[in-house]
């Protein structure tokens, strides 16, 4: 499988070191991204950079994807220049972005009626995940396909599911970020009324990690508080467009999700107050804002 020829589309936050442990695995991978400076340190890694998508697709036998929007998904795919207008039959593009299952839907049925396959396959775990090679990756579309690119993504994560058809994985990824929206607004919350209380971060912390409150996401979150480390990794932008999805997914199908409605948004009003580029955890200056009290220490 490593003589398989990949195109990598998106270099950044998670793109890079996903492309990046695929070369490790011994994969040839030619690597695009608007970015100049990214296409630089992809080839100082050992990747080779092209220069426009249909370069860095044109001889691939799998194409990822890993890009911001679903609007970006739909141009690079189904646009005059795009992945469909030069790829082989039989090979297969992988969408590892984030987005809504229709685009998904779309882009799978555009993909067979030119003889290509099309999986959406959204990851989580975070940059530190793309890093270690340790995302959980939920993969929708043909069962076969899946079988045949599986090993291609267990280089990039620990979990590798097929949830379904086109869209599934999609649908999957949304209400994964579902939950951890709203852990993160819980956990900062609850971080902002013990603060007003006069109780320690560091030693609540210490008190409740092991029980039922403990999470992957309070032990993000409650670190970069005491520190005031908001530096990304995932974004306070890339959670406002991944909950707006998941209620977008939520409306078609007609299910009330007040948790989700709530959490996006205080995500909305973080990213009104220009702290979109910051990491989640910078929700807590919400509640330091309303409550006039500070969490944590280190530089602000």
């Amino acid at each position: 499988m490593p003589n398989t020829t990949l195109g990598f589309l998106g270099l950044g936050v998670m793109g890079r070191p996903m492309a990046r442990n695929l070369v490790k695995a011994g994969y040839p991978v030619v690597g695009f991204d608007t970015d100049a400076r990214r296409l630089g340190k992809f080839a100082a890694e050992g990747g080779k950079p092209a220069m426009s998508v249909p370069e860095a697709a044109r001889g691939a036998e799998v194409v990822l994807l890993s890009l911001p929007t679903g609007d970006v998904v739909r141009e690079v795919v189904l646009g005059a220049s795009g992945l469909l207008a030069v790829m082989k039959a039989g090979t297969v593009i992988v969408d590892l972005s984030t987005t809504e299952p229709q685009v998904a839907q779309d882009c799978a049925g555009a993909a067979t009626a030119h003889g290509l396959v099309f999986l959406d396959g959204p990851v989580s775990g975070g940059e530190q995940g793309a890093i270690d090679a340790a995302l959980s990756i939920m993969v929708g579309g043909d069962a076969a396909t899946f079988a045949r690119v599986k090993p291609i993504l267990a280089c990039l994560g620990k979990s590798v599911v097929h949830m379904g058809g086109s869209g599934m994985g999609q649908a999957t990824k949304l209400i994964n970020n579902m939950i951890v929206a709203a852990n993160f607004a819980a956990v900062c919350e609850a971080w902002g009324l013990a603060a007003k209380v006069g109780l320690d971060p560091a030693t609540l912390h210490d008190a409740i990690k092991g029980g039922w409150a403990g999470s992957r996401v309070m032990e993000e979150t409650v670190p970069r508080l005491l520190e005031r480390n908001f530096v990304p990794g995932g974004t306070v932008d890339i959670m406002t467009k991944d909950v707006g999805y998941a209620l977008n997914m939520a409306r078609t199908a007609n299910v009330p999700v007040p948790v989700t409605a709530l959490a996006h948004e205080l995500f909305r009003m973080a990213k009104a107050q220009g702290l979109g580029p910051q990491a989640q955890p910078v929700l807590i200056r919400l509640w330091e804002q309303w409550l006039g009290i500070t969490v944590g220490g280190g530089k602000s």
